[in-house]
């Protein structure tokens, strides 16, 4: 579990990128910060592993205070994935993903299989294991990276719109496999995005910030949607338009569900109970 209590982040020149936030991300579950760019979702992914360190305020992770924790221990403990996978470029696939295991120790026998074994759970055939980042395409790319950030075995996953620098059709598959391993896994993940889209696809609990990572809501995407909690929240979501304003139609073969700009998005069925 992590837990942020009254933390306040304020930059040298006088920017508040945090205001006083509080908020529980339960174990084993995916938290998503979700909000518009300045809006300090990623000071506060970066506070967790202490790349940023808080002005005010307290950080737990399983009720113990991060500030009592050596930074570079830390941030080995917890896994990091960033936009653009952040891969060393002159480093092989199998040695990117190493790289925390054997700063721990790891003898690289050990770490080779360690890596293998990720590569077969993030979906890249072993045989790229010797290749380098140039000769991967984006999404491969990633899918190092996210390995990469589970190599160490973390608890914690921390994902910076990961995803957010590949095309729509590999994001979606990005998005599903991402869905799949926290099926089989079960780490505690914070993910980025200004996406809500992405946000309601991925996320156990959602949080919607406003300027200064004010809450401006916080649940389940279905508890979101249902009762958007401000005028604010209502617009982010986009609650009366596009795909979100369903209402029915009626037609000569039965009822469809039609979205706010007239586009069929389904067709309604008797419950066979």
């Amino acid at each position: 579990m992590i837990e942020f209590e009254h933390v306040t982040k304020q930059f040298p020149d006088g920017t508040t990128a945090v205001d006083d936030f509080s908020l529980v991300m339960p174990p084993h579950k995916t938290t998503v910060l979700v909000g518009s760019s300045g809006c300090g979702k990623t000071t506060l992914l970066r506070m967790i592993n202490r790349m940023v360190g808080a002005t005010s305020g307290t950080i737990a992770i399983d009720g113990d205070d991060i500030a009592t924790r050596e930074p570079v221990k830390l941030r080995r403990s917890i896994g990091y994935v960033m936009q653009n996978a952040g891969l060393l470029p002159h480093f092989s696939v199998a040695a990117n993903i190493a790289t925390v295991p054997v700063l721990q120790g790891m003898s690289r026998r050990d770490a080779r299989a360690r890596t293998l074994e990720l590569m077969d759970t993030v979906g890249l055939d072993r045989s790229m294991a010797d290749r380098y980042p140039h000769q991967l395409s984006g999404g491969q790319q990633q899918r190092v990276g996210v390995a990469r950030g589970l190599a160490a075995d973390p608890n914690i996953l921390l994902m910076d719109e990961p995803f957010g620098a590949v095309d729509p059709i590999v994001r979606a598959e990005l998005q599903e496999e991402l869905l799949r391993l926290q099926r089989d896994i079960g780490k505690t993940i914070v993910f980025v995005t200004h996406d809500i889209d992405e946000a309601f696809l991925l996320g156990d609990q959602v949080v919607i910030l406003e300027k200064g990572a004010r809450l401006a809501q916080v649940g389940t995407p279905d508890e979101i949607l249902q009762n958007p909690a401000s005028d604010f929240v209502a617009s982010f979501i986009g609650a009366d338009k596009g795909k979100r304003a369903l209402h029915v139609k009626r037609t000569a073969n039965g009822e469809v569900l039609v979205d706010a700009d007239g586009r069929t998005q389904g067709v309604l069925v008797k419950d066979s109970a």
